[in-house]
């Protein structure tokens, strides 16, 4: 971990200083996320961040983890993230040396990025979309990066799409299915968090997330205690209105988690609190007219009934009731068409393409 992670994040203001869409990092969250001491998720993993300097001052950073849960689905495949450059191959490349070289001295066969750390984080390299800003929790970068990846012998593995959503009348088909669910279905309820039972409301959730994304690409098992503490962090920001626990015969099966868009307020507090970062938090409610749809998914015992479209039509239609201006549901994974369906089917496009590379070490 980075002795002085103030300095790792620091590093990445100039290389973004003339693009106008990118977020800058909340200092205090990204120094709380590496130090092993508040962040579970190093029980599960080793890792190791690398900084790149001239003339004394920082231009670039990576880094390099071994996740040990994700060793017993793909053994010998190590991660690489934060990496962090300017258009420049003399600093992206020792970096991605460095990474890779000590991904191979944890006996590592291939690397797999950007993943900061792994899935259950930010990752994916943007390769379109980079007129607007992301949303809560996705990752951007240069227009330059995906030229170094490719330089770097690095080869797309797996593609992700970010939906956008206009306000509106939702698709009937979608409410159709929605209706004749829970009409054939009166086992089946669906409910918003109970934020009085935060805790246990996680746990369900943990369950749930546990199952549902087992055998998608690139997924990463969560420890409990990681869960839990990714679930503090967005807390604070969550709208009970717009997550929701669907549940048949009282069993925890699917979620739908969407989260106001924070990055409105984020990118307005310039990484910090002080001197006037306290006051855009808390306009966040006025400020904040976006969504991201960031998990929905059910249980693979229950993916044969029409849960996603039930979960997409009460997500939409308390989003409309919140006076949504724009929606977004991301990361989907090209191959997944269970979910990629209905989202089309609502009026979803795609106007983001995120992608995953690979280097056989």
């Amino acid at each position: 971990m980075p002795r002085d992670a103030a300095a790792f994040v620091r590093c990445w203001w100039p290389i973004y200083r003339d693009d106008p869409n990118w977020v800058p990092p909340l200092v205090f969250e990204r120094k709380r996320f590496f130090d092993p001491a508040v962040n579970p998720y190093y029980a599960v993993a080793d890792a190791q961040c690398f900084m790149a300097y001239r003339d004394g001052k920082a231009v670039g950073t990576i880094g390099a983890v071994v996740d040990h849960n994700y060793q017993r689905e793909d053994p010998g495949a190590g991660f690489f993230g934060f990496f962090e450059f300017p258009d420049d191959e003399s600093i992206s490349r020792p970096l991605f040396e460095a990474a890779t070289s000590w991904l191979r001295d944890h006996g590592m066969q291939r690397a797999l990025g950007p993943f900061n750390f792994n899935s259950n984080h930010e990752f994916a390299l943007l390769v379109d979309g980079f007129d607007t800003p992301p949303m809560v929790a996705n990752p951007h970068n240069g227009r330059w990066f995906e030229r170094h990846y490719l330089a770097l012998g690095l080869e797309p593995v797996m593609d992700w799409y970010a939906y956008a959503f206009q306000p509106g009348k939702i698709d009937e088909r979608i409410v159709r299915i929605a209706d004749r669910t829970l009409a054939r279905h009166p086992e089946i309820t669906l409910r918003n968090v109970d934020m009085k039972r935060f805790d246990e409301e996680v746990a369900l959730l943990h369950g749930i997330y546990d199952d549902a994304w087992e055998r998608n690409w690139g997924h990463v098992k969560m420890e409990r205690a990681e869960f839990e503490y990714l679930a503090a962090g967005f807390r604070q920001f969550i709208d009970p209105s717009l997550v929701f626990i669907l549940e048949v015969g009282g069993e925890a099966v699917g979620l739908s988690v969407t989260f106001p868009d924070m990055n409105q307020v984020v990118k307005k507090m310039n990484g910090g609190l002080l001197p006037f970062g306290w006051l855009h938090f808390l306009r966040r409610r006025q400020i904040v007219d976006q969504l991201r749809i960031f998990m929905l998914g059910v249980k693979q015992e229950y993916q044969k009934l029409p849960l996603g479209s039930l979960l997409y039509a009460k997500t939409w239609e308390s989003g409309m009731a919140r006076g949504l201006r724009f929606g977004e549901a991301s990361l989907i994974l090209e191959n997944n068409h269970k979910m990629r369906g209905p989202i089309e089917k609502m009026g979803g496009t795609v106007y983001k393409t995120y992608r995953s590379y690979e280097l056989k070490l």
